[in-house]
């Protein structure tokens, strides 16, 4: 790899550091952001709306490491709650494993000039005692001085209190759920509480519950209703996405009983009476996401003025509603988002594009705003960049399967080598966001292909079941479909294929070097190799993901051996290259190190990295930069170039 690449490397990660996790209060905004020189120390820090020259405010000014680690993939790690005319700021610690507290208010004037936007009223307190466990951040404060959360202890989920005005204090626990919940949320009073909440063996995606319950003078649940009704759950699995309260007695969230996630309104006036106050129902377009973390923003603001995202085609569209009533749809540049919040008519959001990095949109909708972003959004885009080109083939029972193919940006080849990258979850997807590995290989003159094989997300759920029961099937022959049809094409060199995966997309890569000829070599990350060792040791969250993915371990266990490429590995003659993180809680780097001798026999060019400092997700750029150089060494080789 030569200095000019690993400058590219460390420019784009260096610009994707700053403003995580975004919060608009007021005229405030809040996100969360490292501090020093330490990996696990940060801070949440703010600045006023749309003054991008403003300089921070840091609030947390002691050392905390703010982390979320629910259900293992955790999410949002603080919230700030505006009540009582002042901004109660509330966030997870991982030094103390505890809850901590502090209240500011707007700062004078006089104040404001010298950078320092809020005022604290105190000291952080230390709301809650250590817990040997995980605390999710969608807390929520009663007109009592009461903090609500879920928790989860000794792989149970339950819902909690806290008194405001004490510290150091045991969590009150309030309800024990049966096995998994989240989204908790509440009306404006806190006299009513939501969450959802979804068990074994379903996956929060596939099949949860929304529930309700009435809060007494005391803090304690005084009557629980969950939502039933016969046009959308009564009769078959529904996912609930993101209930969120836009005023006193009325909630949105969106369902997928149509096949997609659509709007949802609900008047929750009399919680024994709930009911569908309005039902949006959009084909091809999707208001949610698998919920792999927790704080997935798709909807922000109130009755009055909501704004909700929704991905549309290949884009994410922002629709407003007023009184439930739709007001205007605006078209934005934006594949992904990161965060989505809304204060009155303030819209805050961090976007990412195919040519550009994340852009911070801070945009008032009491101006006059145009319905294409495009024409107010000031970004640099990224010259000599390959952009997505959206490409259907038929795929497993000639299914209509999409991918984006990125063209070579040079001609170093007579035909371009084909680079086929196959996602993680396996419940995720390729959405056209700038990449920067797929833009380093097409900038050497590789073809590259994103395959959003059958059980991706983002195409209704029909798409995402595909995927049951046959992964490792449906995954592995989509990808093989999609390179065989570039090789017809006459695209790419036949001789010359290569498949990429991370995690889940490991088990797919390793799979498809066992079942055909079509690839010449492997790359992967962090691989899945084994489900038998994924049923027996995988963490909580995912235990029965594979009851739907495989099937019954005991009545299907012969599909779990048969999927598995560590049973198979000696087949595998082709040129491997995997590396893995010694710190991955996820997938132990000891399933890697089994097969490290064999595929290493099988093959002169194959080859297997550790890194001592890494877990499940590589975050040192150095390290980044090794798997670059180790990559672009390995193909030199196992492709002769």
């Amino acid at each position: 790899m030569s200095n000019d690449d690993k400058l590219k490397v460390r420019q784009t990660e260096s610009k994707k550091k700053a403003f995580k996790e975004l919060t608009i209060i007021r005229d405030t905004i809040f996100w969360i952001d490292v501090v020093g020189e330490g990996k696990n120390e940060n801070a949440i820090f703010a600045r006023p709306f749309n003054n991008k020259e403003a300089f921070p405010q840091k609030l947390t000014n002691k050392k905390y490491n703010i982390k979320n680690n629910f259900h293992g993939y955790g999410g949002k790690s603080y919230k700030c709650i505006l009540f009582k005319n002042n901004f109660y700021l509330i966030w997870i610690d991982q030094i103390t494993r505890a809850v901590w507290f502090q209240i500011f208010k707007e700062a004078a004037s006089t104040d404001r000039s010298q950078n320092k936007y809020l005022v604290s009223f105190h000291e952080p307190n230390q709301l809650s005692k250590s817990i040997d466990g995980n605390f999710d951040s969608s807390f929520v404060i009663s007109e009592k001085n009461l903090l609500y959360g879920i928790c989860e202890i000794n792989n149970r989920d339950y819902l909690f209190s806290l008194n405001l005005k004490k510290t150091k204090q045991d969590i009150h626990r309030i309800k024990k759920f049966k096995n998994f919940a989240g989204e908790l949320s509440s009306n404006r009073s806190a006299k009513l509480l939501s969450w959802i909440e979804w068990d074994a063996p379903y996956m929060p995606w596939e099949k949860n519950e929304l529930f309700f319950a009435q809060i007494d003078q005391d803090g304690e649940i005084q009557k629980i209703k969950k939502f039933s009704n016969k046009l959308i759950n009564s009769k078959k699995n529904v996912s609930f996405f993101q209930p969120y309260w836009i005023s006193e007695t009325h909630l949105v969230c969106s369902e997928d009983s149509s096949g997609w996630w659509n709007l949802l309104f609900l008047d929750v006036s009399e919680i024994e009476n709930i009911f569908i106050k309005k039902r949006v129902e959009r084909n091809l377009m999707e208001y949610g996401a698998p919920q792999w973390v927790t704080g997935i923003t798709f909807f922000s603001g109130n009755k009055k003025n909501l704004f909700c995202v929704a991905k549309k085609e290949n884009s994410l569209i922002l629709e407003q509603y007023k009184d439930l009533e739709f007001v205007k749809e605006f078209s934005t540049p934006f594949t992904s988002i990161s965060d989505f919040s809304v204060f009155q008519k303030k819209v805050l959001l961090n976007g990412y594009g195919s040519d550009f990095l994340g852009i911070l949109f801070e945009i008032d909708f009491a101006k006059k705003v145009l319905s294409n972003f495009y024409e107010q959004i000031f970004f640099d885009h990224i010259k000599d960049c390959s952009k997505p080109e959206t490409f259907w083939f038929k795929g497993f029972e000639d299914k209509s399967t999409h991918c984006f193919l990125y063209r070579p940006l040079v001609e170093n080849f007579r035909k371009p080598p084909l680079f086929v990258r196959a996602h993680s979850g396996p419940t995720s997807c390729f959405d056209g966001s700038y990449n920067s590995e797929v833009q380093y290989w097409t900038s050497k003159g590789f073809f590259v292909a994103e395959v959003n094989y059958g059980g991706s997300s983002g195409f209704g759920k029909a798409y995402r079941e595909r995927l049951n029961y046959k992964w490792g099937i449906v995954d592995s022959y989509d990808c093989k479909a999609l390179a065989l049809e570039l090789i017809k094409s006459n695209q790419v060199d036949s001789e010359k294929v290569v498949i990429f995966g991370n995690s889940a997309g490991g088990l797919t890569a390793l799979n498809c070097l066992l079942h055909g000829s079509i690839f010449t070599a492997a790359i992967c990350k962090y691989p899945v190799i084994d489900l038998k060792e994924m049923h027996y040791n995988t963490h909580r969250f995912e235990k029965d993901y594979l009851n739907s993915l495989v099937g019954n371990y005991a009545k299907d266990h012969d599909d779990y051996i048969n999927r598995s490429p560590i049973n198979y590995i000696n087949k595998i003659k082709k040129p491997v290259l995997l590396f893995h993180g010694k710190k991955d809680t996820v997938i132990s780097y000891k399933q890697t190190l089994k097969i490290q001798e064999i595929l290493i026999q099988n093959n002169k060019y194959s080859e297997v990295i550790f890194f001592d400092n890494e877990g499940h997700g590589f975050r040192n750029i150095e390290n980044k930069e090794v798997v670059m150089q180790k990559s672009q060494e390995f193909l030199k080789n196992a492709l002769n170039i």
